[in-house]
């Protein structure tokens, strides 16, 4: 790890004053940003440059509000991932992104870690991470364009099989954002609001621009007979990211699903909403049969890499469970 300078702002205006070029970084819980200083994951070579100075957001007082007012969550971008997972307003009408919360890393992580830092978190492909000690600096597409993506060729367990739209096949690992892309989540920042489905970005992670951040999370109430479940699948249930999880919204008049929103996550560079499995269902009796063909309309499309075809059918089986959770 390089030496930084370390910054404690109180204030939005203060933050975003000092992060002055690429090379200054936020920190908050530091959960993600510490583990990839410490891995070496940024060079002052590529368009990833190490961080110079760190400005902890921590200290701004208030951000860590769980509030409802005028039919909507808000969520300040310093609450933690534990608050927002024993809430009791987030586990009634918004009990997926409490569901996805809860199952975020280890309890210490989720202490620490907050929505905001969940949200603008890095991927976790290997080559991107891998630590420079153990062999050498992997500078791969995502740090500079120029360069291939090495999971094209090599160990691509865990990557994209919806392709790579930016050239990039690693997958977005934050579990509150599928959950959000779902809930269909605005993201408000220092000096816009975007709609969740245009926050992500394929090789950048993220649409934040030099000296913006993430202020606050806002979530409109679902509508009456929704329902929402979310299933995460990984390998070692009580720390991995997800292999792949399944963000599921229903709304239902008895048996029938009368609007859907559905939300994939670790399967693409961003979270991925399925336009296809929501077409499929929509309209339908969610029943087996139902169920079953809107996830084989999720993956449809999908285009494995030789190691990741299991997760295509893995996929569908958690897509099936996620739609059927909906029925009566």
């Amino acid at each position: 790890m390089q030496p930084f300078t370390h910054v404690n702002v109180t204030t939005v205006a203060d933050a975003v004053a000092a992060i002055t070029d690429p090379s200054v970084r936020v920190i908050a819980g530091g959960t993600d940003l510490l583990n990839a200083l410490e891995l070496g994951i940024y060079s002052s070579t590529t368009a990833i440059p190490y961080p110079k100075t760190l400005v902890n957001i921590k200290t701004i007082p208030n951000m860590n509000y769980i509030t409802v007012g005028n039919g909507t969550l808000k969520v300040g971008a310093l609450a933690t991932l534990a608050d927002i997972a024993s809430s009791s307003v987030v586990q009634g009408n918004y009990s997926m992104l409490s569901q996805a919360a809860n199952v975020v890393a280890t309890p210490n992580v989720r202490n620490m870690g907050t929505l905001g830092g969940n949200l603008c978190q890095s991927v976790e492909c290997w080559y991107y991470r891998y630590p420079d000690r153990l062999g050498g600096y992997i500078n791969c597409h995502r740090k500079t364009a120029a360069n291939p993506c090495y999971a094209v060729g090599g160990i691509s367990t865990y990557h994209s099989i919806f392709g790579a739209p930016s050239g990039c096949y690693s997958v977005y690992p934050s579990d509150t954002a599928t959950a959000l892309l779902a809930l269909n989540a605005s993201i408000v920042t220092s000096n816009r609001t975007i709609p969740i489905g245009s926050f992500f970005d394929s090789l950048t992670g993220t649409v934040l621009k030099t000296g913006e951040i993430v202020t606050e999370v806002d979530i409109p109430t679902p509508a009456a007979g929704t329902t929402q479940t979310f299933i995460k699948y990984a390998q070692r249930k009580a720390i991995d990211f997800a292999v792949v999880s399944v963000a599921a919204m229903l709304t239902m008049s008895g048996s029938k699903c009368t609007a859907a929103r559905i939300a994939l996550g670790g399967v693409a560079p961003t979270p991925l909403e399925s336009t296809a499995a929501e077409t499929a269902i929509v309209g339908q009796t969610v029943n087996a049969t139902t169920a079953a063909a809107a996830a084989g309309a999720a993956v449809a499309s999908a285009t494995p890499l030789p190691y990741n075809t299991y997760k295509v059918p893995t996929l569908q089986s958690i897509l099936t469970q996620a739609i059927l959770a909906a029925a009566p």
